[in-house]
This record gives structure tokens, sequence and C-alpha cells, in this order.
């Protein structure tokens, strides 16, 4: 039975829980949404990142209840040892009274096994959110894991691999909530012309780290025919920026540093621009141009990709592949008819299909459904 397709309600009719080790920013307008769409609202419960994470956390919520804990970490998130305990878990949960509890899908944070029990006790449905479970780790680690996932009442996956993943262990309750950081484009798509020169705008927007590999991006550009060469445009700050300015007066002098934009001081970037490229990891950028109609190239990740960048729309490349980011770039700017249509293409994904209004309302379809089939049990 595939249970993602089966609609209960528009509003899921209780008071929902829902725990995180951390709550980046980008994530309150989700959460602000899915609030409104619980009849006796929403809490979360989760704790401040390390400042190595650079994470910048939410703190502000139209609709939200929000209970700041401490994280008690053993090693560092990055590291395959990492361990976490998040205090008073039980406290909130007495307090808060919730009729369904959602969790990171993460059998390192050793409290919410605590809270898995606490629901399940009152006869409560207790939800996973992750993204997925790929093969790996030694036997031990994914038993655990396993025991771990099959302890909750279903899964919500961020995309349609991690779904897969998740129902190749055998789970059966799996759901789709395809990541999603912006709302439904509220402005039409903009009306671009074809450049009178043949070059265009190739744009990237994020924070200027190591692993977003903007040298790949510039060496690509630079690889291209001189009277195809673009215009690089990069818009974002971060530890990186002096190497890459100096480094971009080598590769690739065509480069523009816009420094950081945020909100509506993006727009002009994102209008101006013919292509987004995203050539390393991470990437909230990318459903934001797709929301400007713009095609994108993207490396490919976790998944979440996957769903969002088509052959329609776009192209998916392997991280660090030069020859495949060049070849990427040159198919996109050797077509302008085929290129307005993949942006079309963008926007109309980002429309319809992923954007965090149907997030929230795949969380409602799970949440209802999980609700019945604990009753049914």
């Amino acid at each position: 039975m595939n249970v993602q397709r089966t609609a209960y309600s528009v509003h899921f009719p209780g008071k929902l829980a829902l725990q995180q080790r951390v709550i980046p920013a980008y994530r309150a307008p989700f959460f602000d949404l899915l609030a409104e769409s619980c009849k006796g609202g929403l809490t979360l419960f989760a704790g401040r990142p390390l400042p190595v994470e650079g994470i910048a956390a939410a703190e502000r919520f139209q609709f939200v209840r929000l209970v700041t804990t401490r994280n008690h970490h053993f090693r560092d998130p990055q590291s395959p040892l990492y361990l976490c305990w998040q205090a008073g878990i039980l406290d909130w949960l007495e307090a808060t009274d919730p009729d369904a509890l959602v969790v990171e899908a993460n059998p390192r944070y050793l409290s919410t096994y605590q809270a898995v029990r606490w629901m399940h006790r009152r006869g409560r449905p207790v939800l996973g959110w992750g993204l997925g479970a790929p093969r790996g780790g030694n036997p031990l680690e994914r038993r655990v894991r396993l025991n771990f996932l099959r302890a909750l009442d279903g899964v919500i996956a961020y995309s349609r691999r991690g779904a897969a993943e998740y129902r190749a262990l055998g789970l059966e309750r799996v759901f789709v909530a395809h990541n999603a950081v912006s709302p439904r484009p509220a402005a039409p798509p903009p009306v671009r012309d074809i450049p009178a020169d043949g070059r265009g705008t190739v744009l990237f927007v994020g924070r200027l780290q190591a692993r977003k590999r903007l040298p790949l991006l510039m060496r690509a550009c630079a690889a291209l025919p001189r009277e195809m060469q673009p215009r690089l445009v990069i818009v974002g700050d971060g530890p990186e920026s002096a190497r890459l300015q100096a480094l971009a007066s080598e590769i690739y002098p065509q480069t523009e540093f816009a420094g950081a934009k945020h909100g509506v001081e993006l727009e002009p970037y994102f209008a101006a621009a013919d292509l987004f490229v995203l050539p390393g990891t991470g990437g909230l950028a990318v459903q934001q141009a797709m929301a400007h109609a713009l095609p994108v190239i993207v490396a490919q990740g976790d998944g979440t990709q996957d769903d969002l960048v088509r052959p329609e729309n776009g192209w998916q490349i392997p991280p660090g592949d030069l020859d495949a980011l060049t070849a990427a770039l040159h198919a996109a700017l050797s077509d302008w008819p085929r290129l307005r249509a993949m942006g079309a293409e963008s926007y109309r994904i980002v429309a319809e299909e992923i954007n965090i209004e149907t997030m929230a309302a795949a969380f409602v379809n799970a949440l209802c459904i999980s609700k019945v089939k604990v009753l049914e049990a």
C-alpha cells in the first residue's frame, strides 16, 4: 500500500511536538506553516549548535512555541562516533502532552529513545524525519539504526531516494516530504531576453567555503570557448572570500564578487542571471533560483537534489568533476531557447511540487495516517 498518496485531512487534529538537535534559521517558515496546520499547535524542542558548525539557529517564530534544551555532546557532530543527549526531554513531553511526536531519525541522539517510549506508553504515534538510510557502517551500527527505525510508527523522508533507502530496510510506513526551504513563488516568472553577446550570466549564491568548490566553477568557465565565456557572479561571504578573489584574478578575471546579500537584496541578482550553478555541497539557494525561473547545474548530493533537478530543468554532475561541469555549462550556454524552457520548468516545479506548503501537507498526511494506524493497532 502506498500510504503517501492517501490524504486524510488538511489539518492534523491534535497537538504536535517535534524534536531537533538544532533548528537552522531557514527552517523557521516551514515550522510556522506546520504549526498553522496543527489544530493544537506545534512545540519544538531543540538545542544550540556548536560554534564550529557555523549554523545560524532559528530564534523567532510566529506560531511555534520553542523550548530550548542543552545538548550534551560526545565527540564532534561530524565524527562517526558522535552521540548526543538532550536534557529535559521527558519534562518537555510531560508539560506539552502532545498527540503526536516527530523526531530526527537518528539513533545517535540517545535521549530520543526515552521520548519514543514515553509516547508509546500512552498509545500515541512517533514519526522519524530523516535523509534516508544509506548502507554503511559496521554491522553493529546498522543493527542499532534498524532497531531504532523499527521502533517508530513511520518515517518521513526528505526525498524519494531517502524513502527508497528506508523501504530497503523493510520499513513499511514511509512517507516523502520533499525537502523545501521556500514557499510557492508569489510573483510570475520573469521574462528574460537572449543576451546580445551570447555570453550570459552565471550565478552562485551561498557561503564562501571550501566545500562549495568555487575554484572548480571558475576553471570550468575558463575552459569554455572564449566567445561563450559568461559573466560569473558570486554572491556571498565566508572564510574563503579573500582566497577566492585572489584565485579568480588568476583563473577567471570575469568573476564578480557581490558580497553577502540577503532577502530582497538578492532579487536583482536572480533577475539578471541566466543560469544558477552550485558546484559543491549544500544549496538552499537552488530553490530560490528555481523560483526565479532559472535552470540549474548542481553537484550530486544526498538525494534531495534528485527531486529538484531533472533533465527538464537542469543538470546533475558528479562532485569535483571539472569535465562534467564544463560540459554542462557548454550545453546550457549554447542553446538559449532550450535554456529558457528549462527555466520555465524550474519555476513550475517549485510552484507546484516542491515548496514548504506541499512539505507541510505531506507532514500532516503522515501524521493523520499514523495516528489512525496506532489507534487501530
